[in-house]
């Protein structure tokens, strides 16, 4: 189990979980303790940030050592998704595949090319590590996450596209759905980009005030099943993306202020590759909220995300000009933290198990 940025997830080397889905997931669902809103029988946290799972192995690309399945987990619901990639566990993926020796350390600092299954997409997970060991000490601190860590760097690559095959799904940089004005955008995480002002909220809530108004989680629910049939992900009833990012001017010191919702329960930070997919849709001229980019500066490409617990600083370069435009380069710093290792015992199997659904 390790923390890797403001998630929390359990790790394994693929050889070591069924190779049929259909019993891995059973298994893991059954480790974690879902469903059950408490998942008092398992290790889950009881949120979907603390309901996630990393599968590792050597990997057989030339390109990369190691390739990492996602998969996100419900907590009250048995459903297991392997639909999106997640940032935050991926800071993860470098020290655990040299934990697992899947990758030899070097003498002071490691660099471990992952391809991330869910997209088939790529990142380097940069990392220190003295004397051949990883060290999770140091003096990194990240909004949502207690103390400081030793810094874990992370570079994406082929992020474009990466569940919907580009990089504005719709074709277009502004759509509407209902009354609402969007940008759809994908860029490591389909995202549907929309002012917080357009729902009537000024963007600055907190999440126990959005998680509380059960008006807005409906209506919130269907306005992501319109984009995901816009995005061209079919019936997105039953899966945990596209994301829905509401996006207001900032006012911590941040370059802008978003409110994100998993896939309607209230995210109390972001994800990284949602971040960076807001970055991305923002830097478009045209786009829902491009004119929150105006005072950005001109001779940096970081960018503070300010979110509900803090601000996520990601890295994006974006070439407008091109047709269809392109993502260039994007990547964050993130931390990562070994929190246990050893054997797990799952619930015996019952027969209201199979009433698990996964996709």
């Amino acid at each position: 189990m390790l923390r890797g940025g403001t998630s929390r997830g359990l790790f394994f080397e693929a050889a070591d979980l069924p190779s049929d889905p259909d019993e891995r997931d059973d298994l893991l669902l059954r480790l974690m303790g879902t469903p059950d809103p408490r998942q008092i029988d398992g290790l889950g946290g009881a949120t979907s940030l603390t309901s996630k799972v990393a599968v590792v192995s050597p990997s057989q690309h030339p390109d990369t050592d190691v390739d990492y399945l996602f998969l996100q987990l419900g907590v009250d619901e048995a459903l297991v998704s392997a639909k999106q990639n997640c940032g935050n566990i991926l800071a993860g993926v470098g020290p655990f595949a040299v934990e697992r020796g899947l990758v030899e350390a070097g003498a002071q600092e490691t660099s471990v090319r992952i391809r991330m299954v869910n997209s088939d997409s790529t990142a380097v997970a940069t990392f220190g590590t003295p004397g051949g060991r990883v060290e999770y000490r140091g003096d990194v601190a990240i909004a949502g996450v207690p103390g400081t860590a030793a810094a874990v760097v992370l570079a994406f690559g082929d992020t474009e596209g990466s569940t919907t095959g580009a990089l504005l799904p719709t074709g277009n940089v502004r759509d509407r759905i209902g009354e609402v004005e969007v940008t759809c955008v994908d860029n490591g995480m389909p995202v549907v980009l929309a002012e917080a002002a357009a729902f009537g909220l000024t963007g600055y809530e907190t999440h126990e005030q959005l998680a509380a108004d059960e008006d807005l989680l409906r209506r919130v629910d269907e306005f992501r099943t319109r984009a995901g049939e816009l995005m061209g992900l079919g019936d997105v009833s039953g899966s945990s993306v596209p994301k829905t990012i509401l996006v207001a001017p900032a006012r911590e010191g941040g370059q802008v202020c978003t409110r994100s919702f998993i896939p309607t329960t209230p995210h109390s930070s972001i994800g990284v590759l949602a971040a960076v997919t807001v970055v991305t849709g923002l830097l478009l001229p045209g786009a829902v909220g491009h004119d929150l980019t105006r005072d950005w500066p001109a001779d940096r490409t970081s960018v503070d995300v300010e979110h509900p617990t803090g601000s996520l600083r990601v890295d994006v370069v974006v070439d407008a000009t091109a047709d269809p435009p392109r993502a260039l380069r994007s990547g964050v710093v993130r931390t990562a933290r070994l929190l246990f290792d050893g054997t797990a015992y799952p619930r015996a199997r019952s027969c209201d198990d199979d009433a698990q659904t996964s996709s």
